[in-house]
């Protein structure tokens, strides 16, 4: 198997490349280089150029305003995104709800949904987890009670990422409580996020940032019609929906990118009267970060063959997930290290003269912790080891 790029290949980078550096607007870029969360109209704005160049969607198929690109090139479009750095496409558009409702939707649905969630007229929001029912999401309890033609809605769910932003959430809720079976009884409705008892509240992360959200849900009236699928039978289309999230989880880019910052960073910071990348010892673990992460890339290059060779590659996207959350961990872990007590201090507002913290320390401290939730969104790690246990070992 031969995983080199090829020279057509090669030449789509760059012109991906050459795309993101002449179209994402500097703010962006900015915010994106100092690892800030984006603001709702940063992630819409971005969004809308790929997709009038007809790059917002690229995996869906060509007739709903996907590509024809090869899964080379398709992780070629990511991994230079995650390296500029640019913010993806919404994934919760353009790899989980768009997807599902190809696959799974009626027509009216189709035809009322697909075109907008592509321009991301309609931001969606995934409710699948709740307090107690994450990893194992099969136990969710939030209702819903079909009463003629509408579902009654009631529960909660939690970790709604981006949820303030949203115009719909896609919902995982328990239509038959008596099932024998926790993983039956669930089903799959699209719920207008502005309808009559949604409530939304925010949730601090520790540098108080605001990403993720509760949301409950008392006595919601949705038309039957928001229905994907069978009723009784939306854990298909969750594991459905998983497995596209987790194709892509890897995010190699992203981690070659922190590590490449955590290069710079030590050659700028001082230990003492030493530059951080002098240790030695520092210098050993950035190397082998490197030689951990081209052998996930290859990893993953190999899945990619699979695909094209007709193998159906879905429990291996485990495998990634698992080790390339492991990674991107291990290199905000490499960052922070590398700027030292700079990172803990609150960057001062550029109009100041102040010189401490420098810049280049804004963001490292948040991405450090943020990156702990990598190994826990997509499926925990540890449901990604009984997968691969299951599945690829035969366990």
């Amino acid at each position: 198997m031969d995983l080199r790029f090829s020279a057509e290949e090669l030449l789509f980078r760059d012109e991906v490349a050459a795309f993101i550096d002449a179209n994402l607007p500097d703010g962006i870029r900015q915010r994106m280089e100092r690892q800030a969360h984006l603001e709702g109209d940063d992630i819409r704005t971005w969004h809308r150029i790929l997709h009038q160049r007809g790059w917002a969607v690229t995996n869906w198929p060509v007739a709903w305003g996907g590509t024809d690109w090869s899964p080379v090139k398709r992780y070629l479009f990511r991994e230079q995104l995650q390296a500029a750095p640019a913010p993806e496409p919404l994934t919760y558009n353009v790899n989980m709800i768009g997807p599902v409702l190809i696959a799974f939707g009626t027509p009216a649905q189709q035809q009322r949904f697909v075109a907008r969630a592509a321009a991301l007229d309609d931001w969606w929001a995934q409710g699948f987890s709740e307090p107690g029912s994450g990893s194992d999401l099969a136990s969710l309890r939030t209702a819903a009670r079909r009463h003629g033609d509408v579902y009654v809605v009631s529960g909660q769910k939690i970790w709604t990422s981006q949820a303030q932003f949203a115009d719909w959430i896609f919902c995982l809720v328990r239509t038959d409580p008596a099932a024998p079976r926790k993983q039956q009884g669930i089903s799959f409705l699209l719920i207008d996020a502005r309808s009559p008892g949604i409530t939304i509240r925010p949730i601090r992360s520790i540098d108080n940032a605001h990403y993720v959200n509760e949301v409950f849900f008392e006595d919601v009236r949705v038309p039957v019609e928001n229905l994907v699928g069978v009723e009784n039978q939306g854990w298909t289309i969750a594991k459905f929906l998983l497995g596209n999230e987790r194709a892509g989880i890897a995010r190699i880019g992203l981690t070659r990118g922190r590590i490449a910052r955590a290069r710079r960073v030590a050659g700028a910071s001082l230990d003492g009267d030493a530059r951080v990348i002098d240790d030695p010892r520092f210098r050993e673990k950035l190397a082998l970060l490197e030689v951990e992460l081209k052998a996930l890339e290859l990893t993953q290059l190999r899945v990619l063959a699979g695909a094209q060779e007709g193998e159906k590659p879905d429990p291996i996207t485990s495998v990634l997930k698992l080790r390339g959350t492991q990674l991107q961990q291990e290199a905000a872990q490499l960052l922070l290290e590398a700027a030292g007590p700079a990172a803990s201090i609150r960057a001062m507002p550029e109009d100041t003269d102040n010189a401490w913290p420098p810049r280049w320390a804004e963001g490292v401290l948040p991405t450090h912790f943020f990156a702990r939730a990598a190994s826990i969104y997509g499926g925990s790690n540890e449901v990604q080891r009984n997968i691969v246990a299951k599945h690829i070992l035969g366990f």
